[in-house]
Parts: structure tokens; sequence; C-alpha cells
């Protein structure tokens, strides 16, 4: 398994877990990441948040499957984690969070950012570079 397919694989199940978590047990979710729970009807939200994480983790996975892979996705993904981490940052950083809450989401941001930004420069060769 090539090191793109791994970075695939792995920012996938995460995503899928964030999906599955937030769609169907939002406030378990919300009490074990130390966060104070919304308003019920916030949980609309909520839902609508995990049908992105469920979308693009599936998308991942399918990807991750793929002999080429458009760039663009992983890029995006980049994206998604630096706003992650500058929410995390802004909000711990304003009070409003606590680090033991926001640490972890904003270790894999991070992380995340750091294996699709070596996986865009180390596997060009599995990218695809032209539209076809």
């Amino acid at each position: 398994m090539t090191y793109l397919r791994i970075v695939l694989w792995l920012i996938a199940i995460s995503q899928i877990v964030l999906g599955a978590l937030t769609l169907f047990a939002p406030a378990l979710f919300f009490s074990a990441m130390g966060l104070s729970m919304p308003p019920t009807d916030t949980f609309y939200i909520v839902g609508m948040l995990a049908a992105r994480f469920l979308a693009f983790g599936i998308v991942l996975v399918v990807l991750a499957g793929r002999k080429s892979v458009d760039p663009l996705w992983l890029q995006s993904m980049v994206v998604i984690q630096f706003v992650d981490l500058a929410a995390g940052l802004y909000y711990t950083a304003s009070g409003v969070l606590p680090l033991t809450a926001s640490a972890f989401p904003m270790f894999n941001a991070v992380l995340f950012s750091i294996l699709l930004i070596v996986a865009l420069r180390r596997d060009a060769g599995v990218l695809q570079t032209s539209v076809a």
C-alpha cells in the first residue's frame, strides 16, 4: 500500500467516525469532547455537518482504491484542516474552549495537513496532472 493510500484511509476513517458520531450520537459526542450541550434544535445543523463528514470520508475511501487521484481532493482536505486548526486556535485563545476539548482535534488538523502536503509532493505519479 502506498503512502498516499494509507493517508487517504486514515483520514477517511476519521471523517466517517466523526460523521457517524455527529449524526447518530451527537449528545454523547458533545459530552465526550467536553463541550457544552447546545439546544436540541442545533442538532439539525450538526446532522447536516455529519453529511459532509460522511461524504468526504466515503470519497476518500473510493480515492484510496483508484490508480490516480485528483489533487483537488487532497488540497480541499488541507484547506478543511487549516480552517479546523484556525477555529480551534481562535476559540481556545478566546477562552470559549478549554485546551482539553480542542487539543486532539487541533493535533489531528496539523497531522492530517502535514500528511496530505507530503502526499501531494511525494506521490506526484499517482496524482492526476491533467484534465481528462
